[in-house]
């Protein structure tokens, strides 16, 4: 089951009354997960751009929309490799400001998962 997003401030994201102070996934199942911001990191030397090995991580098999949070003022993005990964897998990309991300994530319908930065 989705869970709703309640809100979103910079460095925190409250998701179904609990209150999380890093960037997070929500899986297909509905589950809360701490994004891995090093498989990132590692490669662009920023969390700010998402590498193809985190979108390979992020990505579950069934998914058909990810809704990006690209931070509070939109800071983050993804890298062209993970662009095409989600293409390959048929899997379309809404990319916004956090706040933003956050309505649509609460309007979205299907199998979606989603990937919310909560800072720049």
């Amino acid at each position: 089951m989705k869970p709703k997003i309640d809100s979103t401030t910079f460095g925190s994201i409250t998701i179904g009354g609990e209150k999380y102070e890093h960037d997070v996934i929500i899986r297909l199942s509905g589950k809360v997960k701490k994004r891995k911001k090093k498989l990132s990191k590692s490669v662009f030397g920023s969390s700010h751009t998402i590498s193809l090995d985190e979108a390979e991580h992020v990505y579950r098999e069934g998914a058909d929309l990810l809704i990006f949070g690209t931070g509070q003022y939109g800071a983050a993005g993804l890298s062209d490799a993970a662009k095409r990964f989600f293409e390959e897998k048929e899997c379309k990309v809404l990319s916004m400001a956090t706040p933003e991300a956050v309505a649509a994530w609460n309007g979205a319908e299907g199998n979606v998962i989603g990937l919310f930065h909560v800072t720049c």
